[in-house]
């Protein structure tokens, strides 16, 4: 993908966390493997390490997202650094200041990070590219491009249940189209190995030529389930929709939802997860989602250890949390 190498500075080290795309296996497992100690700080009775201490973050987001800001914004507190949110809507963005010109502002502050949450596919490669040499920026998801540290934090926890990438086939299911999740997902789990990767979906919602990235494409649930070890459910973005693209949210939860019946076609010991917010009774039942096979509130936990890795490995910190 253009813009991957940006991510990467002159010695191959993380420069800026744009997407999962273009990134080696090396990479992926060295966040992980930060993850999995930065995981045990939330356990402490002081939830501190001194990585990020006298580094400013700005948590830039131009489109709303109350999980992912507050995970970003505990993760570097976390790391002891101090963490700006910068309202946009509030913002002098709104009374003419071009992007470039908040940027340079914000800069001017000395801060050393932007997390870039931007309702635009390309808004964090665009900023990543403005922004000045010692600034660094993650993307925190940009339109329907890449969410990357919500395709890690699913891959950590895939990993702390079923550590053999090599063996998995993984499903994902529902609104391929317009989630940026399911791309990150995609690359990720390619990256990392993955025997098998299906996209599971009405023919609405999922993108024309998908196959190219190396997943097989099922438009019947039942089959798309069958035997699988993973399954990742994706939020109906009604959002993003410009057209009806479904009869209706029962008719899609009837068709695609996920029940106790059909998690029953999946491997014995499947995982269930979702990026959340879910919608319940239209892509999953509640009892699934509550259920014993699923990890969804792992999920977010495990959110933030993967922001507090990635935010290390940036800023240059140690390994693992000192």
């Amino acid at each position: 993908m253009a813009g991957a190498n940006i991510q990467l500075d002159g010695e191959g080290r993380l420069r800026h966390f744009l997407t999962t795309d273009g990134l080696d296996r090396r990479i992926l497992t060295e966040i992980l493997d930060h993850a999995e100690s930065f995981a045990v700080v939330g356990d402490r009775p002081v939830k501190k390490v001194p990585l990020l201490r006298g580094k400013t973050i700005v948590n830039l987001f131009f489109e709303a997202s109350t999980r992912t800001r507050t995970t970003f914004e505990i993760a570097a507190k976390r790391l002891s650094a101090d963490v700006q949110n910068l309202s946009v809507n509030l913002s002098s963005t709104t009374k003419g200041e071009t992007l470039r010109d908040t940027l340079r502002t914000l800069e001017a502050m000395h801060c050393d990070m932007f997390i870039i949450r931007h309702a635009s596919s390309g808004a964090a490669h665009f900023i990543a590219r403005q922004v000045s040499p010692h600034v660094s920026v993650i993307n925190g998801g940009d339109g329907r491009n890449a969410h990357p540290t919500q395709a890690l934090l699913d891959m950590f926890t895939i990993r702390q249940h079923k550590p053999d990438f090599a063996s998995l086939k993984v499903a994902i299911v529902g609104d391929v189209t317009h989630s940026r999740v399911a791309r990150s997902d995609i690359h990720a789990l390619k990256t990392l190995a993955v025997q098998e990767i299906r996209v599971v979906g009405p023919r609405t919602l999922i993108p024309a030529g998908i196959e190219t990235l190396g997943v097989q494409v099922f438009n019947n649930m039942e089959a798309g389930l069958k035997d699988v070890d993973v399954v990742i459910m994706l939020r109906l973005q009604r959002e993003r929709m410009r057209s009806a693209l479904l009869p209706s949210e029962q008719e899609y939860f009837r068709c695609y939802g996920l029940t106790e019946e059909r998690l029953k076609l999946a491997g014995e010991e499947v995982m269930v997860m979702h990026p959340g917010p879910i919608n319940r009774g239209i892509e999953i039942d509640s009892r699934v989602a509550d259920g014993e096979r699923s990890v969804i509130l792992q999920q977010v936990s495990n959110g933030i250890a993967i922001r507090m890795a990635v935010m290390a490995m940036i800023a240059g910190g140690k390994r693992g949390a000192a």
